[in-house]
């Protein structure tokens, strides 16, 4: 089975990533993938762009041959509270936002604030993804929060580059299958990220499931094979 949808991707207004919105727009159809989405960095990453480039995506096309392409940004978790830093005006206008925990925009804290942090921003209506809850630099309540997942139906990432051998993010390989036996006992979905900062990587899912493959997690609970599951997470019908 195919994935089919890729929504957590990056151009060169991240300010740290490779590819202008065209050049992963060819890629996404090239490689076959029915949904990509566009989520730049939020203003508070240094190096990104500024908060009028967000309000400005309604000038971009929301199906481009066979292509959907979906408009988000990845915001960054701020403090213990969960405040995130885009605004409700420009959220409303994007298809979705993915939240995470960075150390330019937050320090690490204890378990608890951690924890807290995620569990409140989950509580905002915008947020429908949680990326890579998988850093050792940010330990969390692996139960506490596949619990809040299913609860505010916002989606735990699966981040492909978290995987990937030379990963920055420590801990992450087991980190991850914690997580993944939680959301198998309580069947919470997932969703995988490719966290694609150049075009090429665009809709690798290698390392997500080779250790999908490996705890034999159920494919119903991966939103990336189904429209129906993304329409459902992102309260839209977008296919």
């Amino acid at each position: 089975m195919k994935a089919l949808i890729d929504i957590h991707c990056h151009t060169i207004v991240s300010g740290h990533a490779y590819s202008t919105m065209e050049e992963m727009i060819s890629r996404a159809k090239e490689k076959g993938l029915r949904v990509l989405g566009i989520a730049d960095h939020a203003p508070s990453m240094p190096g990104s762009t500024h908060v009028f480039y967000f309000s400005n995506l309604s000038v971009v096309p929301r199906k481009i041959d066979e292509l959907i392409l979906l408009k988000g940004v990845e915001a960054n978790i701020m403090d213990y509270e969960g405040n995130i830093d885009m605004p409700v005006e420009i959220l409303e206008k994007l298809d979705y936002a993915i939240a995470s925990l960075h150390p330019p925009c937050i320090n690490p804290g204890t378990i608890e604030e951690n924890t807290n942090a995620i569990i409140n921003t989950m509580k905002n209506p915008y947020v429908k993804i949680i990326a890579h809850p998988d850093d050792s630099r940010y330990p969390i309540d692996h139960e506490a929060i596949v619990k809040a997942s299913k609860k505010y139906n916002v989606a735990l990432e699966v981040n492909n580059s978290s995987l990937k051998p030379d990963s920055f993010r420590t801990g992450a390989y087991e980190n991850v299958k914690s997580i993944l036996n939680l959301c198998k006992k309580y069947e919470t979905k997932v969703i995988f990220g490719s966290d694609a900062h150049i075009s090429y990587d665009i809709g690798e899912f290698t390392n997500c499931i080779d250790i999908m493959e490996e705890i034999d997690f159920p494919k119903e609970l991966i939103i990336n094979y189904s429209t129906e599951a993304i329409n459902n997470l992102l309260g839209e019908n977008i296919l």
